[in-house]
């Protein structure tokens, strides 16, 4: 079958089998797509939704996965196994992998990044402009709390699923202690699960090393509030910026793309720690992306996006991301400039400083 289920539109995703339309106006929709997707996860080895009615609850994320004895939670990371901990059976030892990214960096918050601009300088670096022959800290976790149809990074699900490759806390901690590395990276998949290695990296890292040492994010930003906050202090002080991906305005959107109900964790979250912000008005803290999701992600998701944004009364740095066909997305075509540029528009309207990422994909 071709186009939606339910009205038969040829602007769909066979993955999802739902349009957009459908999914804003027809209650029922999400049902088709929550079965769609309990299917893959399955063939992955993966549980196909945040488990219910466990002895134990996961602290760490909006899904709150409530794990029986031997049970994993939606991330793939933590089980119950004699109490909670990481499939690994450590937090010093993850499922994921590092390496040293020269600066500056293809990162979303480069054109307000200290490694990459003068904004910062000097608390926050020696270099007003590109910290030419320094190296970012990339953390790349086999790990996520959300199960985007889209993933640009999908090999992490593998990684969850078979539990490796692996990479230590100290072999985290001897790379950051160089005198070349001025910031540490952590994304994915998401960090979520693997907060409690990178408090204490960040914490090691500290204590140690004297200098310029950022602690930035990417993520989707469905922490608990605490854990989220503890990430914003992190890159308070140390000049770093959390990256939040945000993946669409409205509720039934943001499920259906990414598998959990999770927008309102992610406003709130952003209100929070927006307050934080204003501690410190450059570099920004934080910094918001949306990936422009041909077909799903228009210019009304944009909009509401943008105007919640813009209420948040500190600056907070929009960057609309062009998408590129991937993971069990590749029926889409790449995002148009013609809409990437109606996209920008709308954000600068709702007074937003905007950046565009990732242009060279545009169709």
């Amino acid at each position: 079958m071709t186009g939606c289920e339910l009205c038969g539109s040829a602007r769909v995703s066979q993955s999802l089998s739902v349009c957009l339309d459908c999914l804003r106006e027809r209650p029922d929709s999400l049902e088709i797509v929550r079965r769609r997707r309990a299917g893959w996860r399955t063939s992955m080895g993966l549980p196909p939704h945040p488990p219910r009615g466990g002895a134990l609850k996961c602290p760490l994320c909006v899904n709150g996965c409530e794990l029986d004895e031997g049970e994993r939670g939606y991330c793939g990371t933590v089980i119950n196994r004699n109490g909670l901990r990481p499939l690994t059976g450590s937090w010093k030892l993850a499922t994921g992998l590092h390496y040293l990214d020269p600066l500056p960096t293809n990162c979303v918050a480069t054109p307000v990044c200290p490694a990459a601009t003068c904004r910062g300088y000097p608390e926050f670096t020696d270099t007003c402009g590109p910290e030419i022959g320094r190296y970012n800290l990339a953390i790349f976790y086999g790990s996520c709390n959300l199960d985007c149809f889209f993933c640009q990074n999908a090999e992490h699900k593998r990684m969850a699923a078979m539990g490796r490759p692996l990479m230590s806390l100290d072999s985290l901690l001897r790379e950051a202690l160089r005198d070349d590395v001025t910031c540490m990276c952590a994304f994915g998949g998401d960090p979520s699960p693997w907060t409690p290695q990178l408090f204490s990296l960040y914490r090691k890292v500290r204590d140690k090393a004297p200098g310029i040492k950022r602690m930035c994010w990417e993520t989707n930003g469905l922490q608990d509030l605490r854990v989220f906050l503890k990430m914003a202090e992190a890159s308070l002080e140390s000049g770093g910026i959390v990256k939040v991906d945000f993946k669409a305005w409205s509720q039934p959107v943001y499920e259906a793309l990414t598998g959990v109900r999770g927008r309102d964790r992610v406003v709130e979250n952003l209100k929070t720690a927006a307050k934080l912000a204003k501690e410190r008005e450059d570099p920004p803290l934080l910094v918001v992306s949306t990936l422009m999701v041909p077909y799903y992600i228009d210019l009304e998701e944009i909009e509401g996006i943008a105007e919640f944004l813009a209420s948040l009364d500190v600056n907070v740095p929009y960057v609309l991301l062009a998408f590129h066909p991937e993971h069990l997305a590749t029926d889409l075509p790449l995002t148009t400039r013609e809409f990437a540029e109606d996209a920008v528009r709308v954000a600068e309207e709702r007074g937003l400083e905007v950046y565009l990422g990732n242009e060279w994909l545009l169709s």
